[in-house]
């Protein structure tokens, strides 16, 4: 914990105390919803501030209704996935991959049998890439 709030602080990224690990079984299922609805990267991050900077229970549906309504997603709907876990079988396939890919940490970057663990900075994630043959783009217009 000490290494992500210090990576947090060099980037100047919120990252609050957190006295409790809660289970993101629901807030991942929901997370498939989201994606479905074209609100994915929204919801992803904000659960990672509800978790990460507010330290609430991503595992309550009462919390993860709260930030699906704050990106304007239906929350009876949100209610509904959680309750008829309509979304399980989706997750329990990412996990399957997971597995099979031997991916044990978040974040973990894959890229031809190389593979990265952890939070990297932008110098080892361009060294793999630049390893591996793909190109610099120029975004400059």
């Amino acid at each position: 914990m000490d290494h992500l709030k210090q990576v947090a602080s060099q980037l100047g990224l919120p990252f609050g105390e957190r006295k409790k690990t809660y289970n993101s079984r629901l807030a991942q299922e929901l997370g498939k919803f989201a994606e479905l609805e074209g609100k994915g990267d929204e919801f992803h991050k904000a659960v990672f501030k509800a978790y990460f900077v507010d330290g609430q229970n991503i595992g309550k549906t009462s919390v993860l209704t709260e930030i699906a309504e704050s990106i304007h997603l239906n929350g009876k709907n949100a209610q509904k996935v959680i309750r008829e876990r309509t979304c399980k079988d989706s997750v329990d396939l990412d996990w399957k991959r997971s597995y099979e890919l031997g991916v044990t940490a978040v974040p973990t970057f894959l890229f031809n049998k190389q593979r990265l663990v952890g939070a990297q900075n932008f110098e080892t994630l361009e060294k793999l890439l630049l390893s591996n043959n793909v190109k610099k783009r120029n975004l400059k217009k």
